[in-house]
């Protein structure tokens, strides 16, 4: 055996084979693939080891033979680029590295040989939610499958958790984070630093004119009775299907003005976050859409003043603080993450004139093949280049030692993705955090809401692990938090009249409701 789990991964390990499937929560760079290889050579049966996507599924496979050696019954990597009959016969192998779309596909099929699995392990598992291939999956596995769900973070939304924990059959929870004392000791020193950019004059001033074109657009959705969620992206694009669903006769306008809203928006957070580039690409493909909305956004008198404003001044300063950044740490590796594709070229190209090595590294799409992802990461590795930019598929799970930086172009409100992000570096030497962000806008937001976010994740976590360590089952523990739900939706749906007799909310906040009111849909 040449695996010998740390402490913790052992008493993580001894837990899952006393308390079953478990959901294994643990910060990057600490060794998850580890624990799993672990009960791959203590496993009987079968073995399954998923993970999203097929440069992480090569890079397990690799893996498996490097750290235990040779298996016996054979280990083999699965992917849909092999024809039906050839993956027949690599499922004979003892552990089958794959994406889990394949297996999903497979077991449709009924090529998989679903009976034969004892162990599954689901990588990066907080994408068991909704339609995702993991979810049938564990559904068609037998019951004395051991399942082990690995990740950096299921997310702080407690509904969330909860569907990865029903989807998964999951009954046990470890987690460790970096202050826990049995880990402290394995973690590198981490400097996290979020760096403050101050708009120039002829941002500013843009910035306050799109504030009043929004606030137009905000106020004409509000005088109809819609109250838009201009403080939450989520909640304000899930209003766009409850508009198309609903009756009222008003609706078409409604979908205009919210339409034109949308528009307004994703303009204001490109020219706050980003820079006047994509604030004019987005405005050329709006003037040429077939869409009311997108016409009237773009034709409008407040974009023309906002374009003359941006076309007489320079790029954003952010983009001059990650160059003067990048100066401060030449020689050393850094990956720079950017939450918009169409900017990743532009900063590459910006990088490129002030002397830095720098090189893309995108999806799947338009012109950026599988081969090129792989041909950059190895290059990448090599030292041909010293900043990677890369967009949300550098994130997770990819492999990048000599990281000694990550920074953020910008915030994300994903806590997910933010601990996905900073666990690109410091995995086995020191390492830093750099957030770009520009005050006063959506990027102080969204900052502190993943930051918030991430704190919540714990504790919802340690709650559960409680209630399952108390003996309750899965569904016990989260039938319990349905009622806490319903009871909470009831409350917020109680008459604001009710709601004034308690005191909850002044009288003179009173809405009344007609039968056929736009609000009785919101």
């Amino acid at each position: 055996m040449r695996l010998v789990p740390r402490r913790y991964q052992q008493e993580i390990i001894e837990s899952i084979a006393s308390n079953g499937n478990t959901l294994v929560v643990l910060p990057t760079g600490l060794g998850k693939t580890l624990i799993a290889l672990a009960l791959i050579e203590r496993a009987k049966g079968k073995c399954l080891f998923l993970t999203p996507t097929k440069p992480l599924a090569k890079q397990h496979s690799s893996t498996i033979p490097d750290i235990l050696g040779e298996i016996e019954g054979g280990s083999a990597l699965v992917t849909g680029e092999s024809p039906p009959k050839k993956r027949a016969q690599l499922y004979e192998n003892k552990v089958i590295s794959s994406t889990p779309q394949t297996i999903r596909n497979d077991i449709q099929k009924g090529i998989f040989p679903k009976e034969e699995v004892s162990l599954a392990v689901f990588d990066e598992a907080h994408r068991a939610v909704g339609e995702y291939a993991y979810v049938e999956i564990a559904q068609n596995l037998p019951e004395t499958t051991l399942i082990v769900a690995l990740t950096a973070s299921p997310g702080g939304d407690r509904t969330k958790i909860k569907e990865v924990l029903s989807n998964l059959h999951i009954s046990n929870i470890e987690i460790r984070s970096q202050g826990d004392p049995d880990v402290a000791p394995y973690m590198k020193k981490m400097d996290y630093n979020w760096v403050p950019v101050e708009l120039s004059d002829e941002y500013s001033k843009a910035k306050d004119e799109l504030s009043i074109f929004v606030k137009k657009y905000a106020q004409l959705l509000q005088s109809s009775g819609v109250r838009p969620q201009l403080f939450s992206k989520k909640a304000f694009l899930a209003q766009r299907q409850r508009l198309f669903n609903m009756s009222h006769p008003s609706r078409f306008r409604l979908i205009y003005l919210y339409s034109c809203l949308l528009h307004a928006l994703h303009i204001q957070e490109l020219l706050e976050t980003q820079g006047r580039v994509p604030v004019f690409k987005y405005l050329e493909k709006l003037s040429g859409a077939d869409s009311k909305s997108a016409r009237a956004v773009s034709q409008s008198p407040e974009m023309r003043r906002i374009l003359s404003l941006l076309e007489s001044g320079n790029e954003h300063p952010k983009m001059l603080k990650l160059l003067s950044l990048l100066d401060s740490l030449k020689a050393k590796k850094a990956i720079v993450f950017v939450q918009y594709r169409a900017q990743i070229s532009q900063i590459v190209s910006e990088l490129g004139k002030a002397g830095h090595t720098a090189r893309p590294f995108m999806g799947k799409r338009e012109d950026f093949t599988r081969k090129m992802q792989e041909e950059t990461m190895e290059a990448f590795r090599n030292g041909e280049f010293d900043v990677l930019v890369a967009s949300s598929i550098g994130e997770e799970g990819l492999d990048i030692p000599e990281v000694d930086s990550v920074i953020f172009y910008e915030p994300i409100p994903s806590e997910i993705r933010s601990i996905q992000r900073r666990g690109r570096a410091g995995r086995f030497k020191e390492g830093s955090v750099y957030v770009l962000m520009t005050k006063s806008t959506r990027d102080e937001y969204y900052y502190w809401a993943a930051r918030k976010k991430e704190k919540k994740m714990k504790e919802i976590l340690l709650s559960f692990q409680k209630e399952l360590r108390a003996g309750k089952t899965l569904s016990e523990v989260l039938a319990k938090g349905e009622k806490k739900a319903s009871k909470a939706k009831a409350a917020r749906k109680a008459p604001a009249k009710e709601k004034a007799k308690r005191g909850k909310v002044p009288p003179q906040e009173e809405r009344k409701v007609g039968q056929n009111s736009i609000t009785d849909f919101f």
